[in-house]
């Protein structure tokens, strides 16, 4: 047992579904799809929430340590309301990123945002308590702030290594991908207009027949692994059927979030009526 263990039985309660299934639909109903791109990072080619974060806990962190130093009292109230200021935008990109993930991980997400909104409020009423000249009060709450900022951090971070929230679920394919053509298929037995699953050694891709070409890209999506057979195709692209991430059949560009990075795209060619591919 570990610190991570009680985490792990959180992500199996399903009752906290009963929350987070409301909170889902509500931020998925006011983003349109070119700011929730924005918000998940796609600009930037991975999540832009643990970019912003820095700015609170830095600004938050400084206050600590110059509540300690003699003579620093306003430095350390003023960075205690930049990072009030500055978690705003870390929390926005934060639900928006957690709107996107399978219910196990939004269920830790829960306890992660719950630890963030304590820290927020009470670094808030720490500020409100120094601005009125109780300082022994401001710092004992600035204190248990830094805590449950803290402990919100350690929580994200299970999100992202324990989970693999966030991260590119696609990063091992040039790792798994064969090097040489390898046959995956015979091309009278893939239906057109319909992906299909397939194997290249240790690769699952996912094949797209148009007449006599044929396109196959890395069949795990990059945002959470989901199964890109599964998912429909229109205007040359694939749309991933867990959380909609759209690429191009043809090249594997990243078209529509919640994933930030291409899906990888092999060379595909047909010899002697077989489907091969190999790593691109």
């Amino acid at each position: 047992m570990n610190l991570s263990t009680p985490l792990d039985r959180v992500a199996g309660w399903s009752a906290l579904d009963a929350i987070a299934r409301p909170i889902r639909k509500a931020i998925q109903s006011v983003l349109p799809t070119g700011l929730a791109d924005v918000l998940h990072g796609r600009p930037l080619g991975h999540a832009l929430h643990p970019t912003l974060v820095e700015l609170p806990v830095g600004a938050w962190t400084s206050a600590a340590l110059l509540d300690l130093v003699p003579g620093q009292r306003r430095a350390a109230d003023l960075l205690i309301a930049v990072g009030c200021a500055g978690a705003l935008p870390a929390v926005v990109t934060g639900w928006a990123d957690w709107s996107a993930l399978r219910p196990e991980q939004q269920r830790v997400g829960l306890i992660h945002a719950a630890g963030n909104v304590t820290a927020v409020g009470l670094y808030a009423a720490s500020l409100v308590a120094r601005l009125r000249g109780n300082r022994r009060r401001g710092k004992l709450l600035a204190a248990v702030a830094y805590g449950a900022a803290g402990t919100a951090a350690f929580v994200g971070g299970h999100l992202a290594y324990r989970q693999a929230a966030g991260v590119n679920h696609a990063a091992a394919v040039d790792a798994l991908a064969p090097s040489e053509w390898t046959s995956v298929a015979l091309l009278t037995d893939l239906p057109e207009g319909r992906p299909v699953a397939a194997q290249a050694g240790q690769l699952a891709v996912v094949l797209y027949r148009d007449g006599s070409q044929v396109h196959a890209l890395a069949d795990r999506c990059a945002h959470l692994a989901g199964p890109l057979h599964e998912g429909t195709v229109s205007d040359g692209a694939v749309t991933c059927p867990w959380h909609g991430s759209r690429f191009d059949l043809a090249t594997g560009a990243l078209r529509q979030g919640p994933a930030t990075a291409a899906q990888p795209a092999l060379d595909a060619r047909v010899r002697d009526g077989r489907v091969e591919v190999r790593r691109g």
